[in-house]
């Protein structure tokens, strides 16, 4: 879909923040600026772990122009295929001591919106107290709890697909229509979710790529993002850096901002509302030059 289309511009969704605010999200993508507070990510883990250093670099990409931050405090890089075994699993307490120092340090610097990546409802619980916005959830309510504190704090909640336990998901992937279960795994997480009390108009939804799937998966998926805009919900694109692009490629992880950016490309043509990036100036100087290319075309 072309992002200047009259039904990309009639998409629009006023999800409620805390304190009495709110986060209104288009077809036009608002750029979310990854913060792995972790030893152990993929792409950055260990260089933003300690608190001080977590601070400047949030601060840096709202001056950047991010529009959203997504604090994690436990890798989630899925095992069983380029990554080994995958990430390690945190206890709850484990979790919140690297995460909420750097939250109830960075609420009072800025009035952007902070989105936690956990599966755990206990860290929810624990995160939005002291400050966060939103929920991201890669598990998709593997833990029903974590609904429970979202419904409880009326915040919105990210509902991301993947397939199978996190260590092991790389696995024997298999589909017979990637587009059509996708779109039907995410429609029965919403239904988990609301289960749970979290309204539908909270939900934000994400096709989890690099998540149970294979390079064709992903690359299917990203180029068809106007279909599972039909979910009726706002959509996440994550693909920054991730290692199809490598497998596309040959790129390293360094190196593949230029496919993070033909990533963001496809999801700005097919609607998406948010883009989940560790390159936050880059995409954001990306967004606006195309920008300024379609305000010709509107003159047109």
């Amino acid at each position: 879909m072309p992002a200047g289309s009259t039904v990309a511009k009639t998409r629009h969704w006023a999800l409620r923040l805390p304190r009495d605010r709110e986060l209104t999200l288009t077809a036009r993508p608002r750029v979310m600026g990854v913060l792995n507070v972790t030893p152990d990510s993929f792409s950055d883990g260990g260089r933003w772990l300690e608190r001080d250093r977590a601070l400047a670099r949030a601060l840096e990409m709202a001056e950047q122009g991010a529009e959203l931050l997504d604090l994690g405090a436990e890798s989630t890089r899925p095992g069983g295929g380029v990554y080994g075994e995958g990430a390690e699993t945190l206890s709850d307490a484990q979790e919140l001591d690297r995460l909420l120092p750097v939250i109830e340090a960075l609420r009072p610097l800025t009035d952007l919106p902070i989105s936690v990546d956990t599966r755990k409802g206990v860290v929810a619980a624990a995160a939005i107290a002291a400050g966060a916005d939103l929920i991201n959830d890669v598990s998709a309510l593997g833990d029903p709890e974590l609904g429970r504190a979202v419904a409880a704090a009326g915040c919105p909640l990210i509902l991301m697909h993947s397939r199978g336990d996190l260590r092991t998901m790389q696995r024997r992937i298999t589909y017979a229509d990637v587009l059509g279960e996708v779109t039907e795994e995410l429609t029965a997480a919403v239904g988990r979710a609301t289960a749970t009390g979290v309204a539908r108009e909270q939900i934000i939804l994400d096709p989890g790529i690099g998540f149970g799937k294979k390079v064709a998966h992903n690359v299917e998926l990203i180029g068809r993002l106007d279909r599972l805009g039909e979910l009726g919900r706002p959509l996440l694109l994550g693909a920054s850096r991730k290692s199809f692009i490598g497998d596309l490629t040959g790129a390293s992880v360094a190196d593949r901002l230029p496919g993070s950016l033909a990533a963001v490309a496809s999801a700005r043509s097919n609607g998406v509302s948010i883009v989940r990036v560790h390159d936050v100036a880059e995409t954001v100087q990306f967004l606006r030059v195309l920008d300024a290319f379609d305000t010709v075309v509107d003159r047109r």
